[in-house]
């Protein structure tokens, strides 16, 4: 069983606590264990968290008084018809904290608030062609305003902090996703935290987008249940995390799991700028350029129609081609890294995501797998969302989830 991964796995930041509030802050290991156990498990009397967490049930006592006096947890109706007196469960407050998502993508604004329990609050998502920056960070300070008005002055004191996720190298590229030279140096010029960090009180951690969106998986899909895997995101540009022992794994420059920037080939003279990298044949800016060569409209990758004539035999080709890319990928990071699967996961209508995960599995089959485990390959759970939902979990479990993986016992899961 894992635990949610301490922020300085995952941030170039750590995240202070929140200035004039009382009530947010880093909590004492013992509550942050009480709280997860509660998170992970659902509702659970005091007797059965002191189990689950191998503290006294004097010691969760005196923790659950204090989570109920602070407003982090609440009781809920007496459990009746067991042996002995009826236990009450305990559960966290969704009104506890809150946490703000913000992504800044290719082609996308995302903004979310979501409650302590992981709950959505507010979500709006904003569709653009090329972005400048002052453009979308004044539309990033308008949706900041209205998410404090939907708060108020008594919920807006429990917001932990805004967790911000974006892609590290997000001026590259720019031919492939349409950026002009003038807004890729805007954007390569621009330290994205601290723009933000200059619009707001609360503290901002920042993750690369796919990053976040693995951490998404990890803590509300199905990565919950895998302890070593490889995360596939495909979006504008492909790209990927990386989970290690239960936990994020950031690398050294916050990199790792960067699946798109792997070549497909070997490189030689006769070919400028090296092999061919796989986001440029297994990206949604790939098919979007397919579907234009052949005098198609550009439809959003959630659009069923993408499976419907006159777009389903570009759209075919393009999956036959990702799943081929994708699948050599997986091949040589198998060989890098022992894992338990793979979960790949995209900006796509559901029916193609698992049109493409079985592409993968059948393509993984022309390879040999000697010396080596052929790893599982499993949709995600997540979606569309990951990555907004991902940068707002970053700071609520900052604040409030232990950084190791061994203090609860096998539980109900």
């Amino acid at each position: 069983m894992h635990s949610f991964a301490p922020l300085s796995a995952l941030s170039d930041t750590a995240t202070p606590r929140m200035p004039g509030s009382n009530q947010i802050g880093m909590r004492e290991f013992n509550e942050r264990v009480v709280l997860h156990a509660i998170r992970l498990h659902g509702s659970l009397p005091k007797a059965e968290l002191a189990r689950l967490t191998n503290l006294s049930t004097q010691t969760v006592s005196v923790i659950i008084n204090r989570l109920l006096e602070e407003g982090f947890v609440v009781k809920r109706d007496s459990l009746r018809g067991r042996v002995g007196q009826p236990s009450q469960p305990i559960a966290l407050n969704p009104d506890g904290a809150f946490s703000i998502g913000v992504q800044i993508g290719r082609r996308n604004l995302d903004v979310a608030l979501i409650d302590f329990t992981g709950a959505p609050r507010y979500r709006k998502s904003i569709v653009y062609g090329a972005p400048s920056v002052d453009a979308v960070f004044g539309e990033i300070g308008e949706h900041l305003e209205r998410i404090a008005d939907q708060l108020g002055a008594e919920k807006g004191r429990r917001v932990s902090g805004i967790g911000l996720a974006a892609p590290l190298a997000f001026g590259g590229w720019r031919e492939l996703v349409g950026l002009s030279p003038q807004d890729a140096d805007a954007w390569t010029r621009t330290n994205m935290r601290e723009r933000l960090q200059a619009m707001t009180r609360l503290p901002v951690a920042f993750a690369k987008d796919t990053a976040a969106a693995c951490v998404a998986e990890l803590v509300a899909g199905r990565g919950r249940h895998l302890k070593n895997y490889l995360y596939v995101y495909i979006d504008t540009l492909i790209g990927g995390g990386l989970v290690l022992n239960g936990q994020p794994h950031a690398g050294v420059y916050g990199n790792a799991g960067a699946i798109g920037s792997m070549p497909l080939g070997v490189a030689d003279g006769l070919r400028p700028g090296g092999a061919q990298q796989l986001l440029s044949c297994a990206s949604l800016a790939t098919l979007e350029d397919m579907l234009a060569a052949v005098g198609l409209d550009k439809l959003p990758p959630g659009d069923a129609r993408l499976l419907q004539a006159p777009w389903a035999p570009v759209t075919a080709r393009w999956l036959e081609e990702a799943a081929n890319a994708i699948a050599f990928a997986v091949n040589g990071g198998s060989c890098l890294l022992d894992l338990d699967g793979v979960i790949v996961d995209g900006a796509l209508h559901a029916s193609l995501l698992d049109g493409l995960v079985d592409a993968i599995r059948m393509a993984l089959g022309q390879y040999s797998w000697q010396g080596i485990i052929r790893p599982e390959i499993i949709p995600g759970a997540i979606g569309r969302d990951a990555k907004v939902i991902g940068a707002a979990y970053l700071p609520l479990h900052a604040n409030f989830a232990p950084g190791h993986e061994s203090f609860l016992k096998q539980g109900r899961g």
